[in-house]
Protein backbone atom coordinates (compact mmCIF):
# COMPACT_ATOMS: atom_id res chain seq x y z
CA UNK A 1 0.00 0.00 0.00
CA UNK A 2 0.76 3.55 -0.65
CA UNK A 3 -0.33 6.73 0.06
CA UNK A 4 -1.02 9.34 -2.62
CA UNK A 5 0.48 13.09 -3.12
CA UNK A 6 -0.60 15.93 -5.23
CA UNK A 7 1.89 18.57 -5.79
CA UNK A 8 0.63 21.92 -7.29
CA UNK A 9 -0.96 19.72 -10.39
CA UNK A 10 -1.72 21.37 -13.26
CA UNK A 11 -3.18 20.36 -16.62
CA UNK A 12 -3.82 21.93 -19.31
CA UNK A 13 -4.90 21.04 -23.02
CA UNK A 14 -3.78 22.64 -26.32
CA UNK A 15 -1.39 25.48 -27.01
CA UNK A 16 -1.44 29.91 -27.11
CA UNK A 17 -4.84 30.72 -27.96
CA UNK A 18 -6.30 27.89 -27.50
CA UNK A 19 -4.90 26.43 -24.34
CA UNK A 20 -7.46 25.80 -21.88
CA UNK A 21 -6.65 24.99 -18.28
CA UNK A 22 -9.09 22.06 -16.56
CA UNK A 23 -7.12 21.65 -13.25
CA UNK A 24 -5.30 24.47 -11.55
CA UNK A 25 -3.04 23.99 -8.92
CA UNK A 26 -4.29 21.31 -6.89
CA UNK A 27 -2.90 19.89 -3.77
CA UNK A 28 -3.97 17.11 -1.65
CA UNK A 29 -2.53 13.75 0.09
CA UNK A 30 -4.21 11.15 0.61
CA UNK A 31 -2.99 8.63 3.24
CA UNK A 32 -1.65 5.08 3.10
CA UNK A 33 -4.85 2.82 3.61
CA UNK A 34 -7.62 5.43 3.01
CA UNK A 35 -10.45 5.55 0.99
CA UNK A 36 -10.96 8.95 -0.68
CA UNK A 37 -13.71 9.86 -3.09
CA UNK A 38 -13.70 12.81 -5.14
CA UNK A 39 -16.68 14.52 -6.21
CA UNK A 40 -17.81 17.53 -8.45
CA UNK A 41 -20.14 18.44 -11.40
CA UNK A 42 -18.77 16.59 -14.83
CA UNK A 43 -16.49 18.68 -16.14
CA UNK A 44 -14.75 19.63 -13.24
CA UNK A 45 -11.96 17.85 -14.06
CA UNK A 46 -12.05 14.62 -11.48
CA UNK A 47 -11.55 11.83 -14.06
CA UNK A 48 -8.65 13.84 -15.66
CA UNK A 49 -7.12 13.93 -12.00
CA UNK A 50 -7.40 10.11 -11.95
CA UNK A 51 -6.39 9.52 -15.13
CA UNK A 52 -2.86 11.55 -14.22
CA UNK A 53 -2.46 9.07 -11.74
CA UNK A 54 -2.75 6.48 -13.37
CA UNK A 55 -0.24 7.56 -16.44
CA UNK A 56 -3.23 8.01 -18.80
CA UNK A 57 -2.94 11.51 -18.98
CA UNK A 58 0.01 13.62 -18.83
CA UNK A 59 0.74 16.55 -15.99
CA UNK A 60 0.98 19.74 -17.01
CA UNK A 61 2.74 21.12 -14.20
CA UNK A 62 3.45 19.71 -10.85
CA UNK A 63 3.51 16.20 -8.92
CA UNK A 64 1.99 13.26 -8.23
CA UNK A 65 3.61 10.97 -5.86
CA UNK A 66 2.65 6.99 -4.90
CA UNK A 67 4.51 6.46 -2.21
CA UNK A 68 7.86 7.71 -1.96
CA UNK A 69 8.26 7.81 -5.80
CA UNK A 70 7.19 10.53 -8.22
CA UNK A 71 5.67 8.88 -10.73
CA UNK A 72 5.14 11.77 -13.44
CA UNK A 73 7.21 9.80 -16.42
CA UNK A 74 6.83 6.59 -15.60
CA UNK A 75 4.59 4.33 -17.64
CA UNK A 76 1.20 2.99 -16.25
CA UNK A 77 1.87 -0.76 -15.75
CA UNK A 78 5.05 0.89 -13.56
CA UNK A 79 3.15 2.44 -10.99
CA UNK A 80 1.75 -0.31 -8.88
CA UNK A 81 -2.14 0.46 -9.76
CA UNK A 82 -5.14 -1.16 -10.33
CA UNK A 83 -8.03 0.84 -12.26
CA UNK A 84 -12.02 0.12 -12.46
CA UNK A 85 -13.79 2.07 -15.01
CA UNK A 86 -17.36 2.80 -15.62
CA UNK A 87 -17.84 0.30 -18.53
CA UNK A 88 -16.80 -3.25 -17.67
CA UNK A 89 -13.98 -3.84 -20.38
CA UNK A 90 -14.53 -7.48 -19.93
CA UNK A 91 -13.77 -10.06 -22.94
CA UNK A 92 -16.69 -11.44 -23.74
CA UNK A 93 -15.39 -14.87 -25.03
CA UNK A 94 -13.72 -15.48 -21.63
CA UNK A 95 -15.25 -17.00 -18.54
CA UNK A 96 -15.49 -15.04 -15.05
CA UNK A 97 -12.04 -17.09 -13.94
CA UNK A 98 -10.29 -16.38 -17.41
CA UNK A 99 -10.76 -11.99 -17.13
CA UNK A 100 -10.05 -12.01 -13.70
CA UNK A 101 -6.37 -14.29 -14.62
CA UNK A 102 -5.93 -12.71 -17.96
CA UNK A 103 -3.18 -9.88 -16.42
CA UNK A 104 -1.55 -12.53 -14.34
CA UNK A 105 -0.74 -14.54 -17.30
CA UNK A 106 0.30 -11.59 -19.11
CA UNK A 107 2.43 -10.77 -16.61
CA UNK A 108 3.93 -14.48 -16.15
CA UNK A 109 2.37 -15.04 -12.68
CA UNK A 110 2.72 -18.85 -12.07
CA UNK A 111 0.02 -20.69 -12.44
CA UNK A 112 -0.79 -22.12 -9.17
CA UNK A 113 -0.24 -18.24 -7.53
CA UNK A 114 -2.74 -17.00 -10.53
CA UNK A 115 -5.32 -19.92 -8.88
CA UNK A 116 -5.25 -18.81 -5.44
CA UNK A 117 -5.26 -15.08 -5.83
CA UNK A 118 -8.26 -15.49 -8.50
CA UNK A 119 -10.28 -17.96 -5.80
CA UNK A 120 -9.73 -15.66 -3.13
CA UNK A 121 -11.21 -12.24 -5.06
CA UNK A 122 -14.05 -14.05 -6.16
CA UNK A 123 -14.61 -15.18 -2.27
CA UNK A 124 -14.42 -11.74 -1.07
CA UNK A 125 -16.80 -10.92 -3.75
CA UNK A 126 -18.64 -13.92 -4.10
CA UNK A 127 -18.59 -14.84 -7.31
CA UNK A 128 -17.00 -18.15 -6.93
CA UNK A 129 -20.09 -20.06 -8.16
CA UNK A 130 -19.84 -18.04 -11.29
CA UNK A 131 -15.88 -18.40 -12.38
CA UNK A 132 -17.06 -20.93 -15.38
CA UNK A 133 -19.79 -18.12 -16.44
CA UNK A 134 -18.77 -15.64 -19.69
CA UNK A 135 -20.31 -11.69 -18.90
CA UNK A 136 -23.24 -12.40 -21.31
CA UNK A 137 -24.71 -14.59 -18.57
CA UNK A 138 -23.73 -12.22 -15.68
CA UNK A 139 -26.14 -9.06 -14.10
CA UNK A 140 -24.53 -5.80 -14.31
CA UNK A 141 -23.54 -6.16 -10.71
CA UNK A 142 -22.24 -9.28 -11.47
CA UNK A 143 -20.13 -7.65 -14.30
CA UNK A 144 -18.73 -4.66 -11.84
CA UNK A 145 -17.72 -7.30 -9.62
CA UNK A 146 -15.75 -9.61 -11.88
CA UNK A 147 -14.19 -5.85 -12.79
CA UNK A 148 -13.25 -5.47 -9.68
CA UNK A 149 -12.04 -9.06 -9.20
CA UNK A 150 -9.88 -8.85 -12.16
CA UNK A 151 -8.45 -5.06 -10.07
CA UNK A 152 -7.83 -7.50 -6.60
CA UNK A 153 -5.81 -10.27 -8.45
CA UNK A 154 -3.36 -7.31 -8.98
CA UNK A 155 -2.26 -6.30 -5.35
CA UNK A 156 -1.80 -3.34 -5.83
CA UNK A 157 -0.36 -0.75 -3.90
CA UNK A 158 -3.65 1.88 -5.31
CA UNK A 159 -7.09 1.20 -6.18
CA UNK A 160 -8.46 4.21 -8.52
CA UNK A 161 -12.38 3.55 -9.35
CA UNK A 162 -13.38 5.77 -12.23
CA UNK A 163 -17.64 6.31 -11.69
CA UNK A 164 -18.10 2.36 -11.44
CA UNK A 165 -21.38 3.24 -10.34
CA UNK A 166 -22.81 4.91 -13.07
CA UNK A 167 -24.24 1.91 -15.12
CA UNK A 168 -25.82 0.45 -12.55
CA UNK A 169 -29.26 0.95 -11.47
CA UNK A 170 -30.70 2.30 -8.12
CA UNK A 171 -30.79 -0.81 -6.14
CA UNK A 172 -27.35 -2.57 -8.08
CA UNK A 173 -25.73 0.66 -6.89
CA UNK A 174 -27.06 0.36 -3.41
CA UNK A 175 -25.65 -3.25 -3.29
CA UNK A 176 -22.55 -2.59 -4.99
CA UNK A 177 -21.64 0.41 -2.62
CA UNK A 178 -21.62 -2.16 0.04
CA UNK A 179 -19.84 -4.65 -1.35
CA UNK A 180 -17.31 -1.97 -2.20
CA UNK A 181 -16.66 -0.57 1.84
CA UNK A 182 -16.84 -4.32 2.88
CA UNK A 183 -13.78 -4.80 0.14
CA UNK A 184 -11.88 -2.09 1.60
CA UNK A 185 -12.59 -3.04 5.29
CA UNK A 186 -11.21 -6.19 4.25
CA UNK A 187 -8.26 -5.47 2.31
CA UNK A 188 -7.04 -2.01 3.02
CA UNK A 189 -6.08 -0.84 0.16
CA UNK A 190 -5.09 2.95 -0.60
CA UNK A 191 -8.32 3.56 -2.84
CA UNK A 192 -9.80 7.28 -4.87
CA UNK A 193 -12.83 6.75 -5.96
CA UNK A 194 -14.26 9.14 -8.62
CA UNK A 195 -17.87 10.65 -8.62
CA UNK A 196 -20.48 13.22 -9.62
CA UNK A 197 -22.90 11.26 -7.46
CA UNK A 198 -22.96 13.25 -3.60
CA UNK A 199 -25.04 10.03 -2.51
CA UNK A 200 -21.98 7.82 -3.25
CA UNK A 201 -19.36 10.05 -1.99
CA UNK A 202 -20.70 10.79 1.16
CA UNK A 203 -21.79 7.04 2.11
CA UNK A 204 -18.22 5.65 0.65
CA UNK A 205 -15.32 8.42 1.47
CA UNK A 206 -13.44 8.13 4.75
CA UNK A 207 -12.33 11.79 3.10
CA UNK A 208 -13.91 13.67 0.33
CA UNK A 209 -12.61 15.76 -1.87
CA UNK A 210 -14.85 18.37 -3.26
CA UNK A 211 -13.81 19.76 -6.82
CA UNK A 212 -15.41 22.71 -9.26
CA UNK A 213 -14.02 24.02 -11.94
CA UNK A 214 -10.69 22.31 -11.81
CA UNK A 215 -9.66 23.43 -8.12
CA UNK A 216 -10.20 21.74 -4.80
CA UNK A 217 -13.19 23.62 -2.90
CA UNK A 218 -12.98 21.28 0.58
CA UNK A 219 -11.08 18.48 1.53
CA UNK A 220 -12.63 16.65 4.77
CA UNK A 221 -14.94 13.55 6.20
CA UNK A 222 -18.66 13.79 5.01
CA UNK A 223 -19.26 14.86 8.04
CA UNK A 224 -17.41 17.71 8.18
CA UNK A 225 -18.30 18.87 4.59
CA UNK A 226 -21.74 18.45 5.35
CA UNK A 227 -22.27 20.07 8.70
CA UNK A 228 -19.28 23.10 7.60
CA UNK A 229 -19.04 23.69 3.69
CA UNK A 230 -16.55 25.76 3.01
CA UNK A 231 -18.19 27.58 0.24
CA UNK A 232 -21.71 27.95 -0.90
CA UNK A 233 -20.58 26.06 -3.85
CA UNK A 234 -20.34 22.73 -1.51
CA UNK A 235 -23.51 23.84 0.04
CA UNK A 236 -25.56 24.26 -2.59
CA UNK A 237 -23.85 20.39 -3.99
CA UNK A 238 -23.22 18.51 -1.19
CA UNK A 239 -26.66 17.30 0.16
CA UNK A 240 -30.02 15.73 -1.15
CA UNK A 241 -31.60 17.66 -1.22
CA UNK A 242 -28.69 20.31 -1.36
CA UNK A 243 -28.73 23.80 1.04
CA UNK A 244 -30.94 26.99 0.46
CA UNK A 245 -29.12 29.15 -0.69
CA UNK A 246 -30.80 32.70 -0.03
CA UNK A 247 -29.56 36.21 -1.33
CA UNK A 248 -32.60 37.72 -0.08
CA UNK A 249 -33.90 36.70 3.27
CA UNK A 250 -35.58 38.79 5.87
CA UNK A 251 -33.10 40.30 7.91
CA UNK A 252 -30.19 39.23 5.76
CA UNK A 253 -26.83 41.72 6.03
CA UNK A 254 -25.91 42.91 2.54
CA UNK A 255 -22.88 41.13 0.81
CA UNK A 256 -24.22 37.81 2.07
CA UNK A 257 -25.75 34.56 1.67
CA UNK A 258 -27.66 32.94 3.93
CA UNK A 259 -27.35 29.09 3.66
CA UNK A 260 -30.14 27.04 5.59
CA UNK A 261 -30.50 23.03 5.08
CA UNK A 262 -34.29 21.73 4.45
CA UNK A 263 -34.07 20.05 7.62
CA UNK A 264 -33.44 23.00 10.11
CA UNK A 265 -36.29 24.70 8.64
CA UNK A 266 -39.91 24.51 10.15
CA UNK A 267 -43.27 25.29 9.62
CA UNK A 268 -44.70 27.70 12.46
CA UNK A 269 -47.20 30.32 13.39
CA UNK A 270 -45.19 33.25 12.29
CA UNK A 271 -41.97 33.74 10.77
CA UNK A 272 -40.91 33.95 7.06
CA UNK A 273 -43.98 34.00 4.58
CA UNK A 274 -43.90 31.46 2.25
CA UNK A 275 -46.08 30.51 -0.90
CA UNK A 276 -45.99 26.58 -1.35
CA UNK A 277 -45.55 25.38 -4.27
CA UNK A 278 -45.32 21.17 -4.81
CA UNK A 279 -44.62 18.87 -2.07
CA UNK A 280 -42.82 15.30 -2.86
CA UNK A 281 -43.81 12.48 -0.89
CA UNK A 282 -40.58 10.81 0.02
CA UNK A 283 -42.15 7.35 2.55
CA UNK A 284 -41.59 8.46 5.85
CA UNK A 285 -40.53 11.88 4.51
CA UNK A 286 -41.67 15.22 2.10
CA UNK A 287 -40.31 17.69 1.02
CA UNK A 288 -42.08 20.93 0.45
CA UNK A 289 -41.27 23.48 -2.11
CA UNK A 290 -42.28 26.89 -1.36
CA UNK A 291 -41.06 30.24 -3.03
CA UNK A 292 -39.80 33.23 -0.25
CA UNK A 293 -40.24 36.23 -2.40
CA UNK A 294 -38.46 35.58 -5.84
CA UNK A 295 -36.17 32.38 -4.27
CA UNK A 296 -36.85 28.88 -4.06
CA UNK A 297 -36.73 27.45 -0.66
CA UNK A 298 -36.97 23.36 0.57
CA UNK A 299 -38.71 22.01 3.80
CA UNK A 300 -38.09 18.45 4.79
CA UNK A 301 -40.61 17.21 6.91
CA UNK A 302 -42.04 14.53 8.35
CA UNK A 303 -44.88 12.38 6.20
CA UNK A 304 -47.36 13.17 8.81
CA UNK A 305 -46.83 17.03 9.15
CA UNK A 306 -49.93 18.97 8.28
CA UNK A 307 -49.33 21.48 5.01
CA UNK A 308 -51.34 23.56 2.98
CA UNK A 309 -52.34 23.34 -0.82
CA UNK A 310 -50.18 24.60 -3.46
CA UNK A 311 -50.48 28.67 -3.51
CA UNK A 312 -51.63 29.30 -0.24
CA UNK A 313 -48.90 31.14 2.23
CA UNK A 314 -47.59 29.70 5.77
CA UNK A 315 -44.74 30.89 7.95
CA UNK A 316 -41.18 28.84 8.24
CA UNK A 317 -38.52 29.45 10.70
CA UNK A 318 -34.85 28.96 10.03
CA UNK A 319 -33.21 27.10 13.32
CA UNK A 320 -30.74 29.93 14.59
CA UNK A 321 -27.89 27.63 15.22
CA UNK A 322 -27.75 25.56 12.10
CA UNK A 323 -27.58 29.12 9.80
CA UNK A 324 -24.51 29.21 7.56
CA UNK A 325 -23.34 32.31 6.10
CA UNK A 326 -21.10 32.95 2.52
CA UNK A 327 -19.22 35.93 1.11
CA UNK A 328 -21.90 36.81 -1.91
CA UNK A 329 -18.88 37.74 -4.10
CA UNK A 330 -16.17 35.20 -3.53
CA UNK A 331 -18.69 32.25 -1.90
CA UNK A 332 -16.42 31.88 1.06
CA UNK A 333 -17.72 30.77 4.85
CA UNK A 334 -17.93 33.65 6.62
CA UNK A 335 -19.36 32.50 10.23
CA UNK A 336 -21.59 30.44 11.49
CA UNK A 337 -24.06 31.28 14.30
Amino acid sequence: MASITFNSIHKTYGHGAKTNAVIHDLNAHINDGEFVVIVGPSGCGKSTLLRMVAGLEDITGGSIAIGNRVVNDLEPAERDIAMVFQNYALYPHMSVYDNMAYGLKIAKVPSLEIKARVHKAAEILELSHLLERKPRELSGGQRQRVAMGRAIVRQPKVFLFDEPLSNLDAKLRLQTRLEIQKLHRELGITSLFVTHDQIEAMTLAQRMVVMNNGRVEQVGTPHEVYERPATAFVAGFIGSPPMNLLRHAPGSPDGQILGIRPEHLEITSDGWSVTLETVELLGAEKLIHARLGSENLSLRQDASCHHPSPGQSFFVSPRTQSMHWFDAQTGQRIHRT
